[in-house]
């Protein structure tokens, strides 16, 4: 399969963690939004290692697994991951409500400190997706 289905996109706009692995990098625990035009989205520093070895070489995957005391469940997207300069501060600020409690003052706070940083969005476009539920 080629693209997520109305199932896997339910699945994957859960809060739940994404371990993305890059070319030339080890698997790496990432916040991200799955997209309503099947792309899979996160945000990072301009000059985080991924984003380098990205840009030498787009291929990337991810995986997104179902939490422990669910029915075993998966989703695996492989593809090419695309820079794009824009959209990353709306995407952090979407991400950090998602994932945590705005209510709290230090996560306020934290949310604040990323939306402050240089940040750059990555869009991994979906060329071979697997999935698995039991």
């Amino acid at each position: 399969m080629t693209a997520l289905t109305s199932d896997d996109l339910e699945f994957l706009r859960r809060p739940l963690h994404g371990f993305l692995t890059v070319a030339g990098g080890q698997p790496r625990p990432v916040w991200f939004e799955a997209a309503d035009d099947g792309t899979i989205q996160l945000f990072s520093e301009p000059d985080a290692p991924k984003v380098r070895r990205v840009r030498r070489d787009p291929r990337a995957s991810m995986v997104v697994a179902a939490p422990v005391g669910e029915r075993e469940r998966w989703v695996s997207v492989e593809g090419r991951m695309a820079v794009e300069p824009d959209g990353a501060q709306e995407l952090a600020q979407r991400l950090s409500a998602r994932y945590w409690d705005l209510d709290d003052p230090a996560r306020a706070a934290d949310a604040k400190a990323i939306r402050d940083m240089d940040q750059i969005r990555l869009v991994l476009h979906p060329e071979t997706v697997r999935r698995y539920a039991f």
